[in-house]
């Protein structure tokens, strides 16, 4: 009789984990109970150095650009991506270890056996969940769930591995009986029951898979609609008659994304496989350390207590590359901080102001930045709507001039402190200050909106400009190479949004490269020099190629 091979437990090791993660994710549809492969991928994010999560994020954008692969529809679907072939992949690697074990010791397989390697297999991972997963079940309850699946898990694979035993031995008793070959006999009634096993598995893997998804969908869309719905009620902020700039002569080239982005456009970034979920009924926010008056504040007092303030907002991803999707523009309303830490009454010692997020981010800011600028601000509403719950419900910091980095979401509490702490990404090797670079970016030569002006052929380029709180005071268009020429600029929505820029190029029929580059506000000129986006942002000029 043949011991099992390697090979063959790698098979089962993969089979029975698919559907482990299927019924997992079911699991977490059902009952929002936690669904242990994202719960391990952020885990693992969240505790490797910090050198080699940038390269994995670095990697991951530049194969998206690569393959031209939109980074702000996918990067979160590759992440989950690869949290699921992670989880798998270890799944797989324990099968074929049992498989291994088995055949070096020449043992039997039995249940405690299976058991032992359910135990060894989920007790590290189900640990990992309790501590980072969002589930609001019971610990214990938890606990229970996953260890009952794990341990099923490792009780079929020992119970598969005795049935392929028993197959062989089998085998020998009908081969000597029938004088065949015993090893043409065992190949064969392995290979009916694997391929009865492979169908079962999928079968389950596909239906608990399936039916998660389909709920996972539904509330997706459930969720969608409730969004719309909300801003169908409330719609003044995105019409745009309603701008300030409603009146400006200069009209965005068609093909120019859109000034003020849809909600459901808006660039999301956040460090989980998913975003975090937090109850706003029973939320509080502790302002609490170095101050006389501690605060514990729900939501409605923030509201209530302090002056609202509306502030229209470009805010871009560190992460993001020239030209990047990592961009959007709304209007942010809330709570101005400098007002909050009033009523804490901040101690003199007092330095710095430590973020939590519900997501396991933090960040720190210093007392004296706030102490300049009035409009940082607890935002609690965007578009004139709750804040979304995928972008930081139910508060979130705006900082102007500032990365994304910067700018905690799912705010769970603020702490005075009189000694700097590094902020979630500032330890692992991104700028301390993450102030933003200037950028600008072609998005459209609009080749089918051609315009015949005193004789002459015009074609219209369009994109935007960037300078975070210190304003675009120009923009100027390249040919080929050839002279800078000045474009025309729309007034934008507040100094904290882009600039929607126009240009109407004298037309040449071939192919031609179009580049662009901005000056902020106060004379300063964009950096041309190409650079990656770590430590401190992207640099460089952006540019287009369209034949014509």
């Amino acid at each position: 009789m043949r011991k099992l091979s390697l090979g063959t437990g790698i098979l089962v090791g993969g089979l029975l984990t698919a559907v482990l993660m299927g019924v997992l994710f079911l699991g977490q549809q059902l009952a929002g109970l936690p669904f242990v492969p994202y719960d391990l991928f952020n885990w693992i994010a969240r505790e490797l150095p910090g050198n080699l999560v940038t390269l994995g994020i670095d990697l991951m954008i530049d194969t998206m650009l690569l393959l031209n692969i939109s980074v702000v529809d996918a990067a979160k679907t590759a992440e989950r991506l690869q949290a699921l072939f992670l989880f798998w992949a270890g799944g797989t690697f324990a099968g074929m270890v049992y498989f291994a074990v088995m055949k070096f010791r020449q043992a039997r397989a039995d249940i405690l056996s299976g058991v032992i390697m359910g135990a060894l297999f989920g007790l590290p991972l189900i640990a990992v969940s309790l501590v980072i997963s969002q589930s609001n079940i019971h610990p214990l309850l938890q606990f229970l769930w996953l260890a009952l699946l794990f341990l099923a898990w490792g009780v079929a694979l020992s119970s598969t591995y005795a049935r392929l035993e028993r197959i062989s031995q089998t085998a020998v008793t009908a081969a000597v009986g029938e004088e065949m070959d015993v090893r043409s006999v065992e190949r064969i009634g392995r290979r009916k029951f694997l391929i009865r096993f492979g169908a079962t598995t999928a079968v389950i893997t596909v239906l608990s898979g399936g039916l998660g998804l389909a709920l996972a969908t539904a509330e997706r869309r459930r969720r969608e609609e409730a969004l719309e719905d909300t801003m169908a009620h409330n719609s003044d902020a995105a019409e745009a008659s309603s701008f300030p700039n409603a009146n400006d002569p200069v009209v965005p080239v068609p093909g120019t994304r859109p000034e003020y982005t849809p909600i459901k456009d808006h660039y999301q970034v956040f460090l989980q496989t998913e975003p975090t979920v937090i109850n706003g009924e029973e939320w509080m926010l502790p302002v609490t350390g170095l101050v006389d008056n501690p605060l514990l504040l729900t939501i409605d007092d923030i509201r209530d207590n302090y002056e609202k303030r509306d502030q229209y907002v470009t805010i871009t991803c560190i992460s993001g590359r020239v030209g990047t999707g990592l961009i959007s523009t709304t209007q942010w309303s809330g709570a101005s901080l400098q007002e909050v830490l009033a009523d804490a009454m901040v101690q003199d010692s007092a330095r710095y102001l430590i973020i939590e997020s519900g997501d396991g981010f933090h960040e720190t800011v210093d007392l004296e930045l706030i102490a300049t600028d009035e409009r940082i601000m607890l935002c609690y509403e965007w578009d004139g709507n709750t804040l979304p719950i995928d972008h930081g419900y139910p508060l979130r910091i705006w900082i102007p001039d500032r990365y994304g980095m910067k700018q905690p979401k799912w705010i769970t509490s603020m702490e005075l402190v009189n000694e700097y702490v590094e902020g979630y990404w500032v330890s692992r090797n991104w700028d301390k200050e993450a102030i933003v670079k200037a950028t600008s970016v072609i998005d459209t030569v609009a080749v089918d909106h051609i315009i015949e002006n005193g004789g002459q052929t015009l074609v219209p380029i369009g994109g935007i400009a960037y300078a975070g709180a210190r304003g675009i005071s120009k923009v100027e268009v390249s040919v080929d190479g050839g002279p800078w020429e000045e474009a025309q600029l729309r007034s934008p929505l507040s100094e904290t949004t882009w600039v929607i820029w126009r240009y109407e190029w004298p037309f040449t029929a071939g192919e031609h490269t179009f580049e662009v580059r901005c000056v902020e506000g106060d004379g300063t000129p964009q950096i041309e020099q190409q650079s990656d986006a770590r430590p401190d942002g992207s640099s460089g000029i952006h540019s287009a190629e369209a034949s014509l």
